[in-house]
């Protein structure tokens, strides 16, 4: 089924913009297309391309069973006209580093680009989209476009949104938000904001709102706020077992050692801070211990000074291990609890 614009016949230059865009969309559209999905006649087609060529815009056309129109490279760069969904998807690809598929608004945007670069410039570029492949992301998910330029603009012009939010699959909450600022984390976006709903502070993943309606409210974002510092707390401080760790170090050096996304960390001294964290894999936590490089103490979970524990045996057993044994002969099986590793826990 063809996809039909009916266009103002009183304005000659939206129709010749729109016969461009037609073009820059679908090289190769043949002149019958142009004029069926634009609601004008082949011969209207012909005279606005010849407009367009007149203005200096390479449109190039080939006859025959597979001829059409295309845009011509490098002889000069023809007006780019982004849909509203192409130049957002266009900002958030720039962000997240996708822009493969021909059929996604990313990539119909990029492929604009490309078709107008000279081709010493496109070639090299089309080979970068044609021969990277990305790799599947289980962690990252894409937003809706039309939410998060609704979320965005209104973070923009301060309003106040109406959301509907998805707590599960099966359930979705109604929550009025004032969105003080966007963040983009490892491939998600994230609006953080104050929820009149609940009266509290709230980090909700924009790929979970269903929808967003603007309000006439307006508000004020805290000038003190730093978005990327809130969210990384928020994160760390977000899973299903708590922790808390005093290492006799200070913080800057601890900092060194697990990164921000992974712990807080504060000084109790000059000498000593605290880590907090949480997290719903207890043994992957005792690894990224592991990577502190002074004594620490694991004030809790109990369970975690375990996992500690079995990390410390794991590396000393490794460490004696002669070159002819085997070293998995030598690891305690998992949960025994004989011996100690030093200053672990």
């Amino acid at each position: 089924m063809s996809h039909r614009v009916f266009v103002d016949e009183t304005t000659p230059t939206a129709r010749a913009l729109l016969v461009l865009e037609m073009v820059q969309n679908s090289p190769g559209i043949r002149g019958e297309q142009l004029a069926d999905r634009l609601g004008m006649t082949d011969r209207a087609v012909r005279r606005y391309v010849g407009n367009l060529r007149d203005a200096g815009i390479a449109v190039e056309s080939t006859r025959g069973k597979y001829g059409g129109y295309r845009i011509g490279r490098g002889v000069r760069l023809a007006p780019l006209m982004f849909t509203a969904p192409e130049a957002l998807a266009l900002v958030m690809a720039v962000l997240e580093g996708r822009a493969h598929d021909p059929t996604d608004p990313v990539g119909q945007a990029v492929a604009k680009i490309i078709r107008v670069l000279p081709q010493a410039v496109a070639e090299p570029v089309e080979a970068v989209v044609r021969m990277s492949e990305r790799t599947p992301d289980g962690h990252s998910s894409a937003p809706d476009l039309q939410v998060t330029a609704g979320v965005v603009q209104a973070c923009s012009s301060r309003r106040r949104v109406r959301l509907s939010y998805r707590l599960h699959p099966d359930k979705v909450r109604e929550m009025d938000v004032d969105p003080w600022a966007i963040v983009v984390r490892f491939g998600k976006w994230y609006v953080l904001g104050w929820s009149h709903t609940a009266q509290a502070f709230r980090i909700l993943r924009i790929d979970r709102i269903a929808s967003v309606t603007e309000l006439e409210e307006t508000f004020d974002a805290p000038e003190d706020l730093d978005p990327v510092q809130a969210i990384e707390e928020h994160l760390a401080q977000g899973w299903r077992h708590k922790i808390e760790v005093v290492v006799q170090a200070p913080a800057e050096d601890v900092r060194c050692w697990i990164p921000r996304k992974q712990a807080l960390v504060e000084p109790i001294d000059d000498q000593t801070s605290r880590l907090r964290a949480s997290t719903d894999e207890l043994d992957w936590y005792a690894e990224r211990l592991a990577a502190i490089r002074a004594p620490f103490r694991v004030v809790t979970p109990p369970e975690l000074r375990e996992e500690v524990r079995q990390v410390g045996l794991r590396m000393l057993a490794s460490a004696d291990v002669p070159q002819t044994e085997t070293v998995s002969s030598r690891w305690p099986a998992s949960g025994s609890a004989s011996g100690s590793a030093s200053g672990s826990a």
